[in-house]
């Protein structure tokens, strides 16, 4: 009987106190939105959307990127804080020149822990 009260409890309701593991995958920095404005002088400016797993100073998205499809990174826009409580957010970098035969960029965003380990999107240009 008590081997069946043992059991019994290991299989019950979750302690409410006791976290889950959270998959790695999770921990990265996800670019979730990207909206592109063409500028003057043939720039562009980058709207970007991310949401991360930030607890603080310690672990949090420090920076975002654009990369023409051959990976040369065209811009990057550093994250000077973590934003624990503001998720998902959005920054901007403007005056980011394309060459002209790129049409679409991948942006992504990366981790000061993890790196560049989330989701990107792959966004085409708009007419100039």
């Amino acid at each position: 009987m008590v081997l069946a009260f043992v059991l019994a409890a290991c299989g019950g309701a979750e302690d409410p106190e006791v976290a889950e593991p959270v998959p790695s995958a999770t921990m990265c920095a996800d670019v979730t939105k990207v909206d592109i404005a063409a500028e003057a002088a043939g720039t562009y400016r980058f709207d970007v959307t991310v949401r991360s797993a930030d607890t603080g100073w310690e672990k949090y998205a420090d920076a975002w990127e654009i990369r023409a499809p051959d990976g040369s990174v065209l811009g990057t826009r550093i994250l000077a804080h973590p934003h624990v409580d503001e998720q998902p957010f959005t920054r901007s970098l403007t005056g980011v020149a394309i060459p002209g035969d790129v049409d679409e960029v991948v942006v992504a965003a990366r981790d000061l822990v993890e790196g560049f380990c989330g989701e990107t999107l792959t966004v085409a240009l708009p007419s100039p």
